[in-house]
């Protein structure tokens, strides 16, 4: 998540007016998404409230439900520098950050240069995540927590605003690995793609296999795009959803009096959770024109938050139960 800025607070009529500007951009932004990404509109969501929150996202859904197409539309609709990374099983950690080679001057003296890898951009797709080996994946640890990476003992910045949107096939396909826990915990969202409905799917029949395509239009920049985080961590969290939020994650983790949990979860959500889900829920409520959160955007928000932050014992697993299922319930108490 996006490192945290202190402001000075503001009055209610300042934030009201920054909320109807950002809303304004927000509803451009909507609005050229969807020239280009037909139904969906959960995952369009999802997606940018995830980037309005500061985060990073995972999106996780089989081939051709136009996961990369969503990712480049976000980067010219944004107006974001982007840069596409392949992951393969054969892609080294050094083909994301960077490397040093040597180089020799005129006076045959010789020092190393450091060569930036496709890591230092505003907005990072990372196809196809989960076909590079644990050892690539986790190259990016550093970068999608601390927005810096050290190369040789040195210290890089990323450029500022860093989101990762990542992509990932389902584990069940051949060739994929599973992403580490800790670089789970990285992403804000993990965002499921499912089929189109059947209106979708017609639009997408009849709009896509012409002569010509629509293209997306840019319509903010990243300036512009750091203004509306910024005032998404100044909108007010009510009491009533900030226990919300506590009561949701700790009732997710074994050993905290949830008879149910305890016996259905082996391992529950951190605190990166409960900070996960009060950025989504200020960021969902400004998508939806509100200035505060409602404990309705953390039931919404409740599954794409926890649901890779969370594991299962064999017993549930083996009854056919899913993540989805446990946190649905949890949900449901709130």
């Amino acid at each position: 998540m996006s490192v945290i800025v202190t402001e000075s607070p503001i009055s209610e009529k300042d934030m009201i007016e920054q909320a109807e500007k950002a809303l304004a951009d927000i509803s451009r932004v909507r609005e050229g998404v969807g020239k280009v990404i037909f139904g969906q509109e959960s995952v369009v969501e999802r997606t940018l409230v995830a980037l309005l929150a500061g985060g990073h996202a995972l999106l996780v859904g089989v081939p051709g439900l136009a996961k990369t197409r969503l990712v480049e539309t976000l980067g010219v609709v944004l107006g974001l520098d982007s840069r596409r990374i392949q992951f393969t099983p054969d892609l080294m950690p050094s083909d994301i950050l960077g490397s040093e080679v040597m180089e020799q001057d005129e006076n045959g003296r010789r020092s190393f240069r450091f060569i930036p890898g496709p890591v230092f951009a505003q907005l990072l797709m990372a196809d196809e995540i989960n076909r590079a080996s644990p050892r690539t994946q986790s190259a990016l640890l550093q970068a999608m927590q601390e927005y810096h990476i050290t190369v040789a003992g040195q210290r890089y910045d990323l450029p500022s605003p860093f989101h990762v949107l990542a992509t990932q096939n389902p584990l069940e396909q051949e060739g994929t690995y599973p992403l580490p826990e800790a670089q789970l915990d990285r992403f804000l969202m993990q965002i499921d793609i499912l089929y189109p409905d059947l209106d979708a799917e017609r639009r997408i029949l009849l709009e896509t296999t012409g002569t010509s395509e629509s293209r997306a239009a840019n319509a903010i920049g990243p300036e512009r795009l750091k203004e509306i985080q910024t005032l998404v961590r100044r909108m007010p969290a009510p009491e009533s959803v900030v226990e919300a939020i506590l009561k949701l994650v700790r009732s997710a983790r074994p050993g905290q009096g949830v008879a149910e949990t305890d016996r259905d979860v082996a391992w529950g959500p951190g605190p990166r959770a409960s900070q996960a889900l009060t950025l989504c829920a200020r960021a969902r409520a400004l998508y939806d024109g509100r200035l505060a959160p409602s404990v309705d955007d953390v039931k919404a928000l409740a599954e794409p938050v926890l649901q890779h932050r969370m594991a299962l014992t064999f017993a549930a697993r083996a009854e056919g139960m899913s993540v989805r299922d446990v946190v649905a319930r949890l949900a449901k108490a709130l």
